[in-house]
């Protein structure tokens, strides 16, 4: 079956166009084209700014031009992650949907829900004739996934709504009226290639396979981040082999918990067997530590390889295996003013290699500012120890929640009409723009929902056919009642 012959046909015929368009963040000059001609083919007004969002307007109903002026938001760019074995370039290639019983899949890359069905079940709305509304701002912000750069250079005036529905929820049933904040951390350590000593055999050492996942919404699920156990390994190592590190790389986007990371170490030529059966020992102990959290199928292996030409000279390598080992990851703190609620947590995200630099990236993301900014600095702490110069950038605030906000008594109400139950109201740990949106435009009043994705940001990404539909009966029925 294909995604064009699901339910509701507006929503799953909008979002199959938008999968034929290559988006990745900060490449998006063809997802913007396309949105403009989109809106020209239906006679939909539109307009771009400076930045590279995009907002198409669409009038009331007759009889309902008095209603507030409401924002549709969602973001234009989706997180690029594939399969180590699957051939796809994000810049050109379309993304290939799947139909599986419930679930809209890709084939081995993201799927790009996130936000792609939120995008399209704005652009629904502006087609639909049947759908009772006040007026309507469609606004479509680039670059959400790293930087917010769409949300932070929206400029005053380009959409003038007094209520945003924010479409970049991924749980069907829950509300989500506020969020963390938000940083990435840069460490750039400067180093001198040395030759690699030719009296040692060399081994690529690879942990693959992992889940990976949001570093916002499943930061609290236990997984295992491939930079921070790969470092592990090397550091109850380093001495009992005589470790020379040549080649190290790990993860990728800042906002996605990383699955796979490499490096290529000289072990002294006489303990190639024992480090063999060292490198099985710890696959052992990783897949006993994380049974429950990742399951079976992922790797940690090694396997010989030629002597490279260069390495890096053994202090350094020690002080980056140091710091990789070290590095603040994972949960750094429970709010103690939502139960149950992630407070402040660091994603391990990646180490790369240029010419001149070993760049090591994490983000940190908090609900309070001050604690970001905390685990931020002990990062910064720990790199300028070993000589790093690090960055901060990216930064972006929380959006505070507001229990006493009337669009959330609609939405609520709703809900219960429709579907017979309450839904959760809940503040994420995961960045969204609301919180920029609310500097910009003080006294706007927001919610956040969306249809039911899961392992969003990896290539495990699927969409739930069902909740898609009870998303779209949902916005169009709180469409209706703001008008």
């Amino acid at each position: 079956m294909k995604i064009t012959e699901l339910e509701p046909k507006l929503v799953w015929q909008c979002f199959d166009e938008i999968t034929k368009v290559p988006r990745p963040t900060h490449h998006l000059d063809k997802m913007r084209e396309f949105l403009v001609d989109w809106a020209g083919r239906h006679g939909i007004d539109v307009a771009t700014d400076e930045v590279g969002n995009v907002v198409m307007r669409k009038g009331a109903t007759p009889g309902h031009e008095n209603a507030p002026t409401v924002i549709l938001q969602g973001h234009q760019d989706m997180v690029a992650e594939k399969r180590g074995d699957k051939v796809h370039d994000f810049l050109t290639d379309p993304i290939t949907t799947i139909v599986d019983g419930d679930w809209v899949k890709a084939d081995g890359t993201t799927l790009g829900a996130d936000n792609g069905l939120g995008c399209a079940a704005g652009m629904a709305v502006l087609i639909d004739p049947t759908l009772v509304h006040g007026p309507i701002e469609c606004l479509f912000t680039v670059d959400e996934e790293q930087g917010l750069i769409g949300a932070n250079g929206l400029q005053p005036g380009f959409v003038t709504g007094s209520i945003l529905l924010n479409l970049d929820s991924e749980e069907h049933g829950s509300l989500v009226i506020g969020c963390a904040g938000g940083m990435v951390v840069e460490c750039r350590l400067p180093y001198t290639p040395v030759p690699a000593p030719a009296d040692k055999a060399y081994y690529k050492v690879h942990i693959n396979h992992l889940k990976g996942g949001h570093s916002g919404m499943e930061i609290n699920l236990g997984r295992g981040n491939a930079n921070q156990q790969l470092s592990r390994f090397l550091w109850e190592n380093r001495d009992k082999y005589s470790l020379t590190l040549a080649a190290i790389d790990g993860g990728g986007l800042a906002n996605a918990i990383p699955r796979e990371a490499w490096a290529v170490v000289g072990v002294a030529a006489d303990r190639k067997e024992a480090f063999e059966e060292e490198v099985k020992r710890f696959s052992d102990v990783l897949h006993a530590e994380f049974l429950l959290a990742e399951g079976k199928d992922f790797t940690f292996d090694c396997h010989p390889v030629e002597t490279p030409a260069a390495a890096i000279d053994a202090l350094l390598s020690d002080h980056l295996v140091a710091a990789l080992f070290s590095c603040p990851n994972g949960v750094q703190g429970m709010s103690n003013a939502v139960e149950g609620l992630v407070e402040t947590s660091c994603n391990l995200a990646s180490v790369k290699m240029t010419d001149g630099d070993i760049v090591v990236t994490a983000h940190v993301r908090s609900s309070v500012d001050s604690r970001r900014d905390e685990v931020a600095d002990r990062i910064k702490a720990l790199f300028m120890m070993i000589g790093g110069n690090v960055e901060f950038s990216n930064g972006y605030v929380g959006w505070a929640p507001d229990p006493d906000s009337k669009v959330l008594k609609v939405a609520v109400q709703s809900f219960e009409d429709l579907f017979g139950k309450k839904p959760k109201v809940e503040a994420l740990h995961a960045g969204l723009e609301c919180g920029l949106f609310l500097e910009k435009m003080p006294g706007l009043d927001m919610i956040s929902f969306g249809p039911t994705l899961k392992d969003i940001h990896s290539p495990s990404e699927k969409a739930n056919i069902p909740s898609v539909q009870e998303f779209w009966k949902y916005l169009c029925d709180i469409l209706t009642r703001l008008a």
